[in-house]
């Protein structure tokens, strides 16, 4: 396939109708007109030579050649804003944008309030959460700041370990008085139980640290730790939590000397990075936020 020079702009169009589906909503996204979207996918189509799209009623669906093309706009499209950070702000001056990336239970019940007091001290600056349980890749700096549950292993990465989440068994107290507090690890079979759904990986893990001997299964089940987390305040069932969390939402510890364990909180950036002065303020702000709320422990 013998493509001429496509700009930017072209192959942005093309990667906002495969995240959104639609050429309106890919336009709304952008900001410009629906007819400059359409206009921008005609050259690519022509370019090369067929239909990217094909229409039905969820919308526009990618074509195989157009399935084959996104690994390349995405990296376009990380390479473009890594630029656009990049070029934001000088490295000596604080205002510009920060993306910083995190697991989804970090990043919906920790980081916003720690962001928000970054915030509050440096308003010139501009925020990016991406929230995620993919790890963004530093090296080929898809986020600037990560925040990870395990040591970063790129090369040319600076990581500080900034504390441990303290895991236990917790349950809300609504929950224990209807079906009392375990005291052994048989009368666990009498309460609901959250922990994972098709993840063999994590029910491994969790098994080896005590909890969810082979002969049980837990009665909520679900891969997806945020909502692990809101099943367990909503008093579905007994599940894993951290005590720093457990503690802000009033939950229960249960069979304390069944299930402790302690996981890595570890953040980390590019070394290159260093020398730009608003990436290292978020990166030593965090650090200290997330040590102070990791101290909280029990």
């Amino acid at each position: 396939m013998n493509l001429p020079h496509l700009q930017w702009e072209t192959q942005r169009v093309f990667l906002a109708v495969l995240r959104t589906g639609s050429l309106s909503a890919a336009a709304r996204a952008l900001g410009i007109a629906q007819a400059t979207a359409r206009r921008r996918i005609d050259v690519l189509e022509r370019s090369v030579g067929m239909s990217l799209f094909v229409r039905s009623p969820a919308g526009l669906l990618p074509t195989d050649t157009a399935r084959q093309l996104i690994k390349h706009a995405e990296s376009m499209a990380l390479a473009a804003e890594a630029f656009s950070r990049a070029a934001s702000a000088q490295a000596n001056d604080l205002s510009g944008t920060v993306r910083v990336t995190s697991s989804e239970l970090l990043g919906v019940e920790v980081l916003p309030s720690m962001l928000r007091e970054i915030r509050d001290a440096e308003p010139q600056l501009t925020l990016e959460l991406s929230v995620s349980n993919r790890l963004e890749d530093l090296a080929l700096q898809e986020a600037d700041v990560a925040v990870r549950i395990r040591r970063p292993t790129e090369a040319a990465v600076v990581a500080r370990h900034v504390g441990d989440l303290r895991i236990g068994l917790y349950a809300t107290q609504e929950l224990l008085a209807r079906y009392g507090h375990p005291r052994t690890a048989d009368a666990l079979e009498k309460c609901p139980l959250i922990g994972p759904d098709r993840n063999l990986i994590e029910t491994a893990f969790l098994e080896q640290k005590g909890f969810f001997p082979t002969q049980e299964r837990p009665s909520i089940r679900t891969d997806h730790h945020l909502v692990q987390f809101a099943a367990l305040r909503a008093g579905l069932g007994i599940g894993v939590c951290s005590s720093q969390l457990a503690r802000r939402y009033g939950l229960v510890r249960v069979l304390h000397e069944q299930v402790d364990f302690r996981v890595d909180i570890w953040i980390a950036m590019h070394h290159d990075l260093r020398r730009v002065k608003r990436i290292a303020l978020v990166f030593d702000s965090l650090a200290e936020s997330l040590a102070r709320f990791l101290q909280d422990a029990e």
